[in-house]
């Protein structure tokens, strides 16, 4: 591969980054502008007293979803009265991948090795990555 290969690599790459921006801005506006006119179709039928409507061939219709979530400061309280209650399978152990990646990057590097610690070895398997970064000069 000369370099004109490179640099042409290099511009496509640099190019769809830049695309990728463009679209990641135009997904968030587009999806504001979604929750803005849901919101105004939602008092306009709610105001009307309709629970659904066709038009154009699809059915636009109300629905409604519970959203819950431990008020601040006291999700451990919330975990313990699921438990106590009888309800302790809703409570879920779990790791986040990030963090234990970071994890396993920084016991690599304590430990001055390539591998993750011995209590880990057979049941956390890692990979590594390797992709271009681009920096603005």
């Amino acid at each position: 591969m000369d370099n004109q290969d490179l640099f042409t690599l290099a511009d496509d790459l640099r190019a769809l980054k830049l695309r990728k921006e463009v679209l990641d801005k135009e997904t968030k506006d587009v999806n504001a502008k979604i929750d803005e006119v849901d919101e105004q179709l939602t008092s306009a039928m709610t105001e009307k007293e309709l629970e659904k409507f066709t038009h154009q061939g699809a059915t636009f219709y109300l629905k409604s979803r519970l959203f819950a979530s431990p008020i601040t400061g006291k999700k451990e309280a919330m975990i313990e009265a699921l438990k106590s209650s009888g309800n302790g399978a809703l409570v879920v152990e779990q790791v986040n991948a990030n963090t234990l990646s970071s994890f396993i990057k920084e016991q690599r590097e304590l430990n001055n090795c390539e591998d993750v610690p011995e209590y880990l070895k057979d049941i956390v398997q890692t990979y590594e990555k390797v992709s271009v970064g681009i920096r603005k000069s």
